[in-house]
């Protein structure tokens, strides 16, 4: 009798906190048409996840049994009919793509999964598991906003919130890297020194005043040209007073929860931002893809890891997630 192969896999069976997830072994099988399967090496935590099983994302669970997780690193042990372009043994990056039915149906957090190899990303040599799992969904996000929309340029001032996320960390490195000015927000002075090592020029602590009163006395009344922010909810129209005129305030999270209510008669750009914006046009796609490969092989772009933990610590992982300490990402290791 064939014996099938085990995959540890990370589940929950109701929306809650942390203590909601179980690993547990699931029977993983061969690829189908288009799958490879990957053994996971590394995990990259992101807050979307943490809203998902809170049962906050802008999507549901579906529950029993939801997965989490759209950000990996791995090698390929098996491919199924149709791969073009990846072969067994291959080292690989999983990231997200519009066309997946979410990570409850496709999460990768796990010691092995299936997936579609159209999100898979070749791994060179010279990047490390914990690092083409850190790197991809923090700086196409940025890359996107900054670049594709934004149309950041040298001389420009950038505002970064939550400045001490992975993917504000990648903000302020790609804003210092394309010679714009980047100022980080954060909302104590704790992180500051990890901040300017990010690349920010400026930091400024939310919890010490109003912070668009520092960002336009930071650039002799402007404003700036470009604000990046990860926070959105009610103090959303007071930040935009910081926005230069045709400036451009760009959402790509909601970390406060709340109703976010829009700024009137301001001449000024708002964008709701997210990542599949990039995945969704492949040209926009190709530029991302090779703007970061440049970014990691110069220095340019190295993406900050904060701490790691073992799959087998998944909910401690969770908790920190959380609680809001880190600088950069977070990342589960795996043990075969």
């Amino acid at each position: 009798m064939e014996t099938l192969l085990k995959a540890r896999t990370v589940l929950f069976d109701e929306v809650g906190g942390p203590d909601v997830l179980r690993l547990t072994e699931l029977d993983i099988g061969e690829p189908g048409a288009g799958q490879v399967r990957v053994r996971i090496d590394a995990i990259g935590l992101n807050r979307g996840e943490a809203l998902l099983r809170a049962g906050s994302y802008y999507y549901d669970a579906v529950l029993p049994d939801s997965r989490l997780g759209n950000e990996a690193a791995g090698v390929i042990e098996a491919a199924g009919p149709g791969v073009i372009g990846f072969e067994i043994g291959d080292t690989v990056s999983i990231v997200a793509k519009p066309t997946d039915e979410g990570m409850s149906a496709h999460g990768v957090y796990a010691d092995r999964v299936l997936v579609g190899a159209h999100r898979l990303l070749h791994r060179p040599a010279h990047i490390d598991a914990i690092t083409g799992a850190a790197v991809w969904t923090s700086a196409f996000t940025a890359y996107g906003a900054l670049v594709e929309v934004g149309r950041v340029r040298a001389g420009d001032t950038v505002v970064v919130t939550a400045a001490s996320s992975s993917v504000g960390m990648a903000a302020l490195q790609i804003a210092r890297h394309l010679g714009a000015t980047p100022i980080a927000v954060t909302r104590t002075g704790e992180k500051a020194d990890r901040l300017r090592s990010a690349g920010a020029e400026h930091v400024i602590a939310s919890a010490d005043g109003d912070v668009a009163e520092r960002i336009r006395a930071l650039t002799d009344g402007k404003g700036a040209r470009i604000i990046f922010d990860g926070i959105a909810g009610p103090g959303l129209p007071d930040l935009a007073r910081a926005v230069a005129p045709d400036g451009i305030f760009l959402v790509y999270g909601s970390l406060d929860t709340r109703t976010t209510p829009l700024p009137m008669w301001w001449p000024i750009n708002i964008y709701g931002y997210a990542v599949f914006h990039v995945y969704a046009d492949s040209e926009r796609a190709c530029r991302a893809e090779t703007f970061i490969a440049n970014g990691l092989r110069n220095g340019a772009l190295t993406p900050v890891i904060d701490r790691t933990f073992d799959l087998t610590e998944i909910v401690e992982a969770h908790r920190y997630l959380e609680s809001n300490q880190q600088a950069g990402k977070i990342v589960v290791t795996v043990q075969h």
